[in-house]
């Protein structure tokens, strides 16, 4: 399988979910946004690194589904937004570089994807912090479908049925020993969180995400809001103020 995930680019600007769910809103203990649906669609990333365009795709399809028909995205859309937003050159290995996951929201805020538009995603602190910490993880994924994710996957990954740090795994154990890699998070439990990657779910323990997740953003989609409403707790007023102050 193919990865595709560039380093983390920091931009200042970026919203910060915290500054916009209250601090009293306890996430539910468990929170799935995949049920009923039973065909992911590779993507692509079996061939490309274009898990950044794939993650996309995959937060659509959970977005869809959750508020009305399901819309999954086709090769010929996935791969014309790679070539659009990554750089990818059809039949140019050279250029099969992955991209940026802040790029690609920043694109895709504002161009859409496909007819289906991003408002806005904000930042939140993606892990290393231990598992008491992971709250505002479970408040994104509960209250909004899912969390665009980073990962900075180890060599133990490749062979594992669930992602977890390996008791002792060397230097294959380390940090992006295999690669960066984009996933979407629709669903959480006490113990883990489970991901969409290469056309499947993929389950990973609290530890491996405070191990090797180095990136993670809250995707706000438009369509998502108007179906359900902004919920209680969140100021969406305030963050359409803050989104006309970014230049």
């Amino acid at each position: 399988m193919k990865l595709g995930k560039q380093a983390f680019h920091f931009d200042p600007r970026t919203l910060k979910m915290k500054d916009y769910v209250s601090a009293t809103y306890t996430p539910p203990p468990f929170a799935s946004y995949t049920y009923g649906i039973t065909s992911w669609g590779m993507m692509m990333n079996d061939r490309l690194g274009d898990c950044t365009i794939a993650g996309v795709a995959h937060a659509i399809q959970v977005f869809t589904a959750n508020t009305g028909t399901m819309v999954t995205v086709p090769d010929s859309t996935i791969e014309s937004y790679y070539a659009k937003w990554d750089g990818y050159v059809a039949g140019d290995p050279e250029t099969d570089c992955g991209g940026c996951e802040l790029d690609v929201l920043n694109d895709w805020k504002k161009d859409g994807f496909a007819g289906n538009a991003l408002m806005a995603f904000a930042d939140l602190k993606p892990g290393n912090l231990g598992p008491g910490n992971l709250d505002e993880v479970r408040q994104s994924i509960a209250l909004f479908g899912g969390v665009y994710i980073g990962l900075s996957l180890p060599l133990t990954a490749q062979t594992q049925d669930e992602w977890d740090v390996a008791p002792e795994g060397g230097s294959d154990a380390e940090p992006g020993s295999w690669g960066g890699h984009c996933v979407f998070v629709p669903r959480y439990d006490d113990k883990s969180f489970t991901c969409i990657t290469w056309g499947q779910l993929k389950t990973m323990t609290v530890a491996f995400w405070d191990k090797y997740c180095d990136e993670a953003h809250t995707l706000l989609a438009a369509d998502w809001l108007a179906a359900k409403g902004a919920p209680s707790g969140f100021d969406q007023a305030q963050l359409e103020a803050d989104l006309q102050a970014i230049v």
